[in-house]
């Protein structure tokens, strides 16, 4: 079938089921009634042949068929959007957009949670939601399934190629217990490689201290290994474990806990976290709006 035989309008219809799992809620999200709603939803099972929403007590679930057409709904919701809503101005104490920032829980510390608690006085009407990083962020981003991408350069490459601005530089530390007699104002590399080393496994991103150590030829016991940036500085704490972590992070919690920081046991070239974005949304005032924020609030670190 091709398009001239679709209600195009099904289209953002199966987006906010899709997205909210509920009649209810997805009729309020496109500003219609709930009869309404539930016609386009027998609409879509009927040209879908499939019931894509099935009851399970109290909710909704997505059939595999309709978690097959996620991304692709989302995508062409993306591009429809970027055709017809061309700019017309954003004011952010009367439009309301939700906004999705995938980012590591270091940068959500660190740069995005103080933004957060601006805006909720600043810009009441907007929200925003924060995922962790994950291996397919230029694909979630090329999908419209996020709007704001903050990583290091250094993790993206020269090769991706979005566009992005510069939010702030970092540089490693080592951390020890304030009681680790085993760690002494200055360290060697000798004595690095002695002792016992909490890791970062961030599944299929590295770690880029540890990467620099590899290439330096830096041994390390590693006993001990999260997927958290900010719990690492925690973990140190009443053991014999030694960590390399970002020095913003390190002195956030060094008055907090009793944390000892040195330098690492070679140089280690500091980070270059970004803020990456769609091309589609370059123009999107709303998406303009929080990159300036973000930009802002990273110039106050």
């Amino acid at each position: 079938m091709g398009l001239s035989g679709v209600d195009l309008n099904l289209l953002l219809a199966l987006d906010a089921l899709l997205s909210e799992h509920s009649v209810t809620r997805a009729a309020e999200r496109m500003s219609v009634g709930q009869p309404a709603m539930s016609a386009s939803l027998a609409r879509l099972r009927k040209h879908f042949d499939d019931p894509l929403l099935v009851r399970e007590g109290n909710t909704l679930v997505p059939t595999p068929v309709a978690q097959s057409l996620v991304p692709l709904v989302r995508e062409a919701v993306t591009a429809a959007e970027a055709v017809f809503g061309r700019p017309r101005g954003f004011d952010p104490l009367v439009d309301r957009r939700s906004f999705t920032i995938m980012a590591s829980d270091y940068v959500v510390l660190i740069l995005l949670r103080p933004l957060i608690v601006r805006l909720a006085t600043e810009a009441p009407l907007q929200r925003v939601n924060v995922v962790p990083v994950q291996g397919d962020f230029g694909e979630k981003l090329r999908r419209g399934q996020i709007d704001l991408l903050v990583l290091p350069t250094e993790l993206a490459g020269s090769r991706f190629g979005f566009p992005h601005r510069h939010l702030f530089h970092d540089r490693y530390v080592l951390v020890a217990d304030a009681g680790n007699d085993a760690v002494g104002p200055v360290i060697t590399p000798e004595e690095f490689a002695q002792l016992p080393y909490l890791a970062y496994s961030g599944g299929h991103l590295a770690s880029i201290a540890e990467s620099q150590l590899d290439a330096l030829g830096i041994p390390r016991r590693e006993e001990m290994s999260t997927q958290s940036f900010v719990i690492a500085p925690f973990l140190v704490i009443g053991t014999p474990f030694v960590s390399l972590v970002h020095e913003r992070l390190a002195r956030h919690f060094a008055g907090q806990i009793r944390l000892k920081l040195l330098e690492p046991p070679v140089p280690l070239r500091p980070i270059s976290e970004a803020l990456f974005w769609s091309p589609r949304q370059t123009d999107d005032p709303a998406c303009l709006w929080l990159r300036e924020r973000i930009a802002e609030q990273a110039r106050d670190l």
